[in-house]
């Protein structure tokens, strides 16, 4: 479970955070998630909002590819950051 603020009822309130992805051909995806968000589930929110398959996604920021199976947290991916977006 990741870092989040527990309110008066009790309840964990997580981070949620909104990340700009651009691919190459101008075209720009914000997605809403929550910072202990895997980059797999990015990876399918992106496929929800451009129509194109999750598996055939790649995010990656300069030279840096990232695993499906991280958080967003553990990359300190930021509310507002932008990553490469790429298609295989």
């Amino acid at each position: 479970m990741g870092d989040g603020e527990i309110d008066e009822n009790g309840t964990i309130s997580l981070k949620m955070l909104e990340v700009v992805l651009n691919d190459r051909l101008g075209k720009k995806v914000r997605v809403k998630c929550n910072d202990d968000d895997t980059i797999g589930d990015l990876k399918k929110l992106v496929a929800a909002q451009t129509g194109t398959r999750a598996e055939k996604i790649r995010i990656q920021k300069w030279y840096n590819i990232y695993k499906d199976h991280i958080t967003l947290k553990d990359y300190e991916i930021h509310d507002g950051m932008g990553l490469e977006l790429y298609y295989n």
